[in-house]
């Protein structure tokens, strides 16, 4: 069982949160995910600045 990620860096962007973890490997990764109930919003980018980006222009549906 793969263990959990440990956040650091967590910032907010509207409903949107940013984190910066160490993936399997090593490397350092960002996620962006959207803390809006039923918005299943998530994803990891390479670079603080795409998650940051990712994170302003998301529009959460219903």
């Amino acid at each position: 069982m793969p263990r959990p990620k440990r956040f650091r860096d967590l910032t907010r962007s509207g409903p949107v949160q940013i984190g910066t973890h160490n993936d399997a490997r090593g490397r350092e990764k960002h996620t962006a995910a959207c803390t809006a109930p039923r918005c299943g919003f998530s994803a990891d980018y390479d670079s603080r600045a795409a998650a940051e980006l990712a994170a302003r222009t998301h529009h959460c549906t219903p």
